[in-house]
């Protein structure tokens, strides 16, 4: 049973307005970037925006993966492009950022899913400004040694996300994910280096119950995961999407927000427009 009709009260919010919002995509644009705020239709693109923060999408405009939620263009990919983490680097300097996230799509077509593409981009930036980074990355094809080379470059937060609970996950994202291999990249990571934080997030309102909710929040917990991000999952669109289940209330956020803080997690970010790289500076800094 799918949730239908017009938007809840409190998912309807301004559009920030002003001279930021056109700088910071202008140069995007520029440099031939391509941010997951405008690939994902993301709802605080414009806000973000505002502020001069964006989160950079490297490997393309293109997917390998067929995922339910998902509204990044999704087909057969171009090939990368070299230059990508020097304009990545050029752009985090000339918007002031301080912390930059960068993500991808995945791309089940490189032998290392693009592992090395995301090191030598956090070493662009490094070489370039004095912002800290974080990753949001793919699974890397399950590839241990793939992951460590992004682990090797060492970014300061290192976000994987987990996305729903065990029961939905091959219908959300598709034949190919698998949640063991989400903790176990979770706990490579650690392991290898403790000192990078490690983050995680989960959309809700796609029919988890708040007992799987927690099971997995216990199971990031027992692999020392650090930050972690809830939100509510809305449909891109009516066609190829998942439905929204249900539209999960403010107030229903800040309780479980609450009750994940309790588990122990340094920093949660929990409410209902809340998405893994929303206030990411702020998160990062606080531990």
């Amino acid at each position: 049973m799918s949730a239908t009709g017009r938007l809840p009260r409190w998912l309807k919010r301004q559009i920030p307005k002003g001279n930021h919002v056109n700088h910071t995509a202008s140069l995007l644009d520029e440099l031939n970037l391509v941010t997951v705020c405008d690939s994902a239709k993301c709802p605080n693109r414009m806000e973000c925006y505002s502020q001069q923060t964006a989160t950079f999408m490297i490997l393309g405009d293109t997917c390998t993966r067929p995922c339910g939620f998902c509204a990044v263009k999704r087909g057969k990919p171009e090939v990368l492009e070299i230059d990508e983490p020097d304009r990545l680097a050029e752009a985090a300097l000339r918007l002031g950022l301080k912390h930059v996230v960068i993500t991808s799509v995945t791309r089940d077509d490189l032998s290392d899913g693009g592992a090395e593409h995301f090191a030598q981009c956090i070493q662009a930036v490094r070489e370039k400004c004095d912002a800290t980074v974080e990753v949001l990355t793919p699974d890397f094809l399950n590839n241990p040694d793939a992951l460590m080379k992004v682990v090797a470059a060492k970014p300061e937060v290192f976000n994987h996300n987990t996305e729903t609970v065990p029961r939905l996950y091959r219908r959300v994202r598709g034949p190919k994910s698998d949640y063991k291999w989400t903790l176990e990249m979770l706990r490579l990571i650690k392991e290898a280096d403790p000192n990078i934080k490690t983050k995680s997030g989960l959309m809700l309102g796609l029919g988890e119950t708040h007992e799987e909710l927690f099971d997995v929040l216990a199971d990031l917990r027992s692999i020392g995961c650090d930050f972690l991000t809830l939100g509510q999952y809305l449909q891109p669109s009516t066609d190829r999407y998942l439905p929204v289940v249900r539209y999960v209330p403010p107030e229903e956020f800040n309780a479980l927000g609450a009750a994940a803080k309790h588990l122990g997690f340094k920093k949660v970010a929990s409410g209902p427009f809340v998405r893994s790289s929303y206030h990411a500076r702020d998160m990062a800094e606080t531990v």
